[in-house]
């Protein structure tokens, strides 16, 4: 069974760059036609996807965040990686990390704060 679990500092300063990162155990981030997404939850508000990457190494972000998101991978490690730069409080969310095919992780929550 495909397990995902997030990791990354519960803590980002305002204009810093948030980095969080999906370990995946069970499958190969590298399988042919998997994709493997972040998604968040803003306190009170609904699930907003931010951004896939294929088992190609392709990406493709949400349109709202694509300035300041970046998804990478390593197949080595088979973990992939969310970038979000130039935080503000309105990024405070819980992070998950899930793949297309229905598995996600625990969730990680993120508060952005000085």
């Amino acid at each position: 069974q495909v397990q995902l679990q997030e990791s990354g500092p519960g803590l980002v300063k305002p204009s810093q760059t948030l980095s969080l990162t999906c370990t995946v155990s069970g499958g190969s981030i590298t399988t042919n036609y998997h994709f493997w997404s972040w998604i968040r939850q803003p306190p009170g508000k609904g699930l907003e996807w931010m951004g896939n990457i294929a088992y190609s190494g392709s990406t493709d972000y949400s349109p709202s965040l694509k300035s300041r998101t970046s998804i990478s991978r390593d197949t080595s490690k088979n973990q992939f990686t969310l970038q979000l730069s130039s935080v503000t409080p309105e990024d405070t969310a819980v992070y998950y990390c899930a793949s297309l095919s229905g598995y996600w992780g625990q969730g990680t929550q993120v508060t952005v704060s000085s």
